[in-house]
């Protein structure tokens, strides 16, 4: 099969569950072209190793990246367009139309984005990592730019954040156009069916982690008397990091040999050193920066704890099932997450850890507490976590999974009861 994935900005460290896809679909022998709608990252001076093993950025077609500045974004697309016109004149002229792309005309995305495209492309499948993009799918594949089974997956932000924004009928024209939609955990399944999705094109497909590169090991009280604390995620609002900061400071008044290791960057950075500062605990809090997947290994090998306290954003975002919570669950860490989005289908509260209310430092402190006075729990937590990862969230499973769902696409009318007979012969 020939197989075009559209992301965003690629390749991007906080979005490795993309990457076991594209990676698992070239490991089983298929022709993969990624399409990266907004250009390259500003910093890839570290990348996933899956990026390097597979020379991921020889496969990826970059449109032109998107001035923020009006004037400058009309300067260079007005370049682009007299560049590229002779390649498709008629097409390039629709892409101004603002009554048919509103506001994605207005802005110029839909020039910058069909760039790669004006020369027709072909494809057995494409795949559109979040529904947002799928929305240019669907508008790209009718003006003949490219040709192939359309499948679309909800991820968190497009099904959460984007809809207060635009309004709950911006995906209506997609519902009824693409042949197939993934949702990453029934959280989300169950927001776009409420939106208008058909509950027979839509099939629950977690993202998954390679387990092997997360050892287990069981967790006991260390020698040394510090109880070390990781999360790992970036420093913005959604990732709630702020109210473990909170609980530490809380926690610290009974039990001061702490350490909690954040790993990750973002635009409150600043704002969690100050606040550690304010709290007198920035000899407690370390804030590490972004780390490539071996090192966030190394660096959960010595904790204890892990806390993902996610949290419904000003904005409406919302969080599926974060692979960095599977990691840590995978490694036999005890956890500590929030009742939010698609985590309580991974948390199992009390048995491979806890869940708490959202924004609520007091809950997490004595959570908190309460593992660092029963250690004897850690070990048989850190067991169902890991259990629970292994048969759901395995990525060879997931990936061969993926991989029949595309080969149904193209052999008949893709429906979920198919698609689960399918699964159930293969026994997946």
């Amino acid at each position: 099969m020939r197989v075009a994935f559209f992301v965003a900005h690629f390749p991007v460290l906080s979005e490795p569950f993309i990457l076991n896809q594209i990676a698992g679909t070239i490991e089983r022998g298929h022709e993969v072209d990624i399409y990266s709608l907004d250009g390259p990252p500003d910093d890839i001076s570290k990348v996933h190793p899956l990026v390097e093993k597979y020379n991921l950025l020889e496969r990826t077609i970059y449109a032109p990246t998107r001035p923020d500045n009006e004037l400058w974004r009309w300067i260079k697309g007005l370049g682009l367009l007299l560049v590229n016109f002779h390649k498709n004149p008629s097409v390039c002229l629709q892409l101004f139309n603002q009554s048919r792309y509103v506001s994605q005309a207005k802005s110029l995305k839909m020039l910058y984005r069909a760039i790669p495209f004006l020369e027709k492309k072909s494809y057995d499948i494409i795949h559109c990592q979040f529904s947002t993009l799928g929305v240019f799918g669907i508008w790209f594949r009718q003006l003949g730019l490219i040709e192939g089974k359309l499948i679309s997956t909800f991820r968190g932000s497009d099904i959460s954040k984007f809809l207060p924004r635009w309004g709950k009928q911006v995906y209506e024209e997609l519902f009824q156009e693409t042949d197939f939609f993934l949702a990453n955990c029934e959280f989300f399944k169950n927001k776009a069916v409420a939106l208008g999705c058909d509950t027979n094109k839509i099939h629950v497909h977690g993202s998954g982690i390679d387990c092997s590169k997360f050892f287990f090991q069981e967790r006991y009280f260390p020698s040394d008397g510090k109880v070390r604390i990781a999360t790992t995620g970036r420093l913005v609002e959604k990732k709630g990091i702020e109210y473990v900061i909170k609980a530490i400071a809380k926690v610290v008044e009974t039990h001061p040999n702490l350490e909690y290791n954040i790993i990750g960057d973002g635009e409150l950075k600043e704002h969690f050193a100050k606040l550690s500062a304010e709290l007198n605990i920035s000899h407690i809090v370390k804030l590490l920066g972004w780390k490539q997947q071996k090192e966030i290994v190394e660096i959960l090998d010595n904790c204890h704890v892990f806390v993902a306290p996610s949290v419904t954003g000003k904005d409406g975002n919302q969080d599926a099932p974060v692979n960095t919570l599977k990691e840590a669950m995978a490694m036999g860490l005890p956890v500590i997450s929030t009742l939010h989005g698609g985590i309580p289908e991974l948390v199992e509260d009390g048995i491979s850890g806890f869940l708490v209310p959202e924004r609520d430092p007091d809950a997490i402190a004595e959570k908190l507490t309460y593992l660092i006075e029963n250690s004897q729990d850690w070990k048989n937590m850190g067991k169902a976590g890991r259990k629970r990862v292994e048969e759901n969230y395995d990525m060879t499973k997931l990936n061969d999974e993926l991989v029949e769902i595309y080969q149904q696409m193209l052999n008949s009318e893709l429906t979920l009861k198919n698609l689960q007979k399918r699964l159930v012969i293969a026994n997946w």
